[in-house]
């Protein structure tokens, strides 16, 4: 990175090249973007992290083109090609596509037509052609049957593909061709008739006879004609109208409409483009509709999984948690207030006296505060034989989705190495109600299902924002040191898996951490891993009360300074009217002060909101069970650019489409809903053919 690349940042971003060249310093120094969110706002001015992480993969895509350009630039040196001039207009672009155009012409080629008509002598019959001057050529110079020009004809050709050649390598030609794709461009997709009627077809026949101009297609429409055309039942493409294109081109080639040669000059410039440019640009447009495509689809997933993970705990009480099943029964878990095992049984609520002595006898011997029943096949069953047993405790439906990749997966194998699949899921299912998060981070996010498309963007981008997501949210609420997990720890700030596990063992060796001092002491975790984490970290009833809160242990002392000016404790701080203004300095600035007085008025408080319980309408339990006209209680499982989804208790989720989520035009769902919240919805229609059930929020 260098001053010009500050520079061109701060245009393009709208902030200061100085705060972008201190955000790449802490960057480079180790800071995590959570870490320089919470603690560093004086250097940064108060980014967010929203901010710091499109400088991140700003600075990601800035070293990416600086690597190509400094690949072509060794390639032009070692073939001595590399001017002054074309090292200056390399070193000049920003944009990867352009400096592809800039190098494509020098760019070693496979054996093309234009290079074969070189190798025939025809380079000086091109020259004279684009230059267009009126005047007299012998095309029988440049006839010699030795190297395959046998006639004038021939010469002519081969001159012809040389123009076409230059032609679509000229890279103010191409840019002016990619803005005519990006203005005027139509997706188009038409049925493989022979595979029109074929199994799977049907999913994409909204598709077999589509067109729609580039600059309006939503995100949802271009992954979907991209995967059935991946799979083969569309054909698709992306141009603007060929005579757009080419007038656009004689404009920029054509001087002369008076030379002897323009109609062939024209027949060069139809090739250029049917052959080589429009098969290379439509690619590139296809290519970043494809990219704009995924990072809205990954954008409506990330936002997805934000919510989700940052739902209301339930809270450390005690519960007895259900996997819900026919066949093979209702798995039953008692847990602690801590999410652990304490016992596990197997209940068929169809044999109810046997069911409700079993759960009778867990309720005496483990005195839990709720009952959590997956939202699965037999859940609603589940559920109505809990209300009906007079138990006396709350039942609440919990979303299980990805809790069967939980139960095969490492961590549950790790923890519970003798148990059944489904009695690891609703040990799961419990520890989702106690702590979405705590519990959620343990399974990939692609498998949780509040995603769009998610097995069609781009995995690594989707792989990266997802995780992004997921450290926002676990430092954003903080870690409990003594009882955390190695999978929520790796998330902290600063921590790798490998530290993660060292912390685990370290407390499991040396007992429960007194004091984020002792962090010391762990194994591979130096000072600069210790700035970085250290804040996230809570010690629940510590010596310290700041080892409670997410004041840094940097900050300890200015803390202790302030409550010795204002005459008090450090616990009585926070019934204290403190003027954050006194404490400012040339160290610490007023965002820092206020952070910290906040914190000290709501010492450890959890950021989340408090717990809400929902229930589904009772006698509703299947899609037989709806009419138009019902009003029912949902709960929104998936929110994705052309509506929302919501569980209404039926196993089978409906949809409530964009146009019905609202009496105004909105742009995107997420401007109404958004996951588990809690809705009343009105049954439109249920089409039990094509299992789809439509949902409306508007009366």
């Amino acid at each position: 990175m260098n001053e010009r690349d500050f520079q061109y940042l701060a245009a393009q971003l709208g902030l200061t090249s100085a705060k972008i060249k201190t955000v790449h310093a802490l960057f480079a120094e180790g800071a995590t973007v959570p870490f320089v969110a919470r603690y560093r706002k004086e250097m940064t001015g108060g980014m967010d992290e929203v901010v710091l992480l499109k400088l991140r993969d700003s600075f990601e895509a800035l070293e990416k083109l600086h690597k190509r350009r400094e690949n072509m630039l060794a390639s032009l040196e070692e073939r001595e090609l590399l001017t002054p001039e074309l090292r200056q207009q390399l070193d000049a672009v920003y944009d990867l596509n352009e400096l592809e155009d800039l190098y494509l012409p020098y760019k070693p080629k496979r054996k093309t037509r234009a290079a074969a008509a070189r190798e025939k002598g025809l380079e000086p019959l091109a020259r004279f052609l684009m230059a267009q001057r009126d005047g007299f050529i012998d095309l029988k110079k440049f006839i010699d049957p030795a190297k395959g020009v046998n006639d004038a004809e021939e010469a002519m050709n081969g001159a012809l593909d040389i123009c076409a050649e230059e032609i679509s390598e000229n890279s103010d030609i191409r840019r002016e061709l990619r803005e005519l794709f990006q203005r005027r461009a139509v997706f188009c997709a038409k049925a493989v008739k022979s595979k029109a009627e074929s199994e799977g077809a049907a999913v994409f026949r909204d598709y077999f006879d589509y067109a729609e101009p580039l600059h309006r297609v939503p995100s949802h429409r271009a992954l979907a004609v991209m995967r059935g055309n991946e799979q083969g039942f569309l054909t698709m493409q992306l141009r603007p109208d060929k005579e757009d294109a080419l007038r656009l081109l004689e404009r920029r080639v054509i001087r002369n409409r008076s030379f002897q040669y323009t109609h062939r000059l024209a027949a060069a410039i139809e090739d250029s483009y049917t052959r080589l440019l429009m098969p290379s640009l439509e690619n590139e447009a296809q290519n970043r509709l494809r990219a704009d495509a995924d990072e809205k689809a990954i954008a409506v997933f990330a936002a997805n999984l934000h919510k989700l993970l940052m739902e209301a705990p339930f809270g450390q009480k005690r519960l007895i948690a259900v996997d819900p099943g026919f066949r093979t029964g209702c798995k039953t878990v008692a847990l602690d207030e801590n999410g652990k095992l304490l016992e596990h049984t197997v209940i068929f609520p169809e044999n109810h006296p046997a069911a409700t002595a079993a759960i009778r006898k867990l309720i005496d011997k483990h005195h839990p505060e709720a009952v959590a029943v997956g939202n699965g096949t037999a859940g609603r069953e589940t559920e109505a034989f809990f209300q009906s047993g007079d138990f006396k405790l709350p039942v609440i439906s919990v979303n299980e989705s990805g809790a069967s990749i939980y139960s095969a997966g490492e961590s549950a194998r790790r923890e519970f190495p003798d148990l059944d699949l489904t009695v690891r899921g609703a040990v799961s299912i419990g520890r989702r109600l106690q702590d979405p998060l705590s519990e959620l981070i343990k399974i990939d996010p692609k498998s949780i299902g509040v995603g769009q498309y998610q097995h069609d963007v781009n995995q690594d981008a989707l792989k990266k924002a997802l995780d992004d997501v997921v450290v926002n949210c676990v430092n954003h609420v903080g870690v409990e040191l003594n009882s955390a997990g190695v999978e929520l720890l790796t998330y902290v700030s600063g921590l790798s898996r490998k530290l993660a596990e060292n912390i685990v063992e370290h407390r499991n060796q040396k007992g429960s951490f007194k004091s984020r001092a002792e962090l010391a002491k762990v194994k591979g975790l130096g000072p600069k891993t210790f700035e970085q984490c250290a804040g996230f970290l809570r010690i629940r009833n510590a010596v310290n009360p700041l080892d409670a809160s997410a004041i840094h242990p940097e900050r300890y002392e200015l803390v202790r300074s302030i409550a010795a000016r204002e005459q008090c404790d450090v616990n009585e701080l926070k019934n204290r009217p403190v003027d954050p203004k006194k404490y400012v300095s040339d160290n610490v600035g007023l965002p820092t002060v206020q952070d910290i007085l906040n914190e000290l008025a709501r010492p450890g408080r959890d950021p989340r909101p408090e717990f809400k319980a929902f229930s589904f309408a009772d006698g509703v339990h299947t899609p037989d069970d709806l009419k138009p006209g019902m009003k029912l209680p949902g709960i929104v499982t998936n929110v994705t650019a052309f509506g929302a989804f919501v569980d209404i208790g039926v196993h089978q989720d409906g949809l409530i489409h964009i146009s019905k989520l609202a009496d105004r035009f909105i742009k995107d769902p997420h401007e109404v809903v958004s996951v588990h919240d809690q809705l009343t919805v009105t049954v439109l229609e249920v089409d039990r053919a094509r299992k789809r059930i439509s949902l409306s929020l508007v009366d």
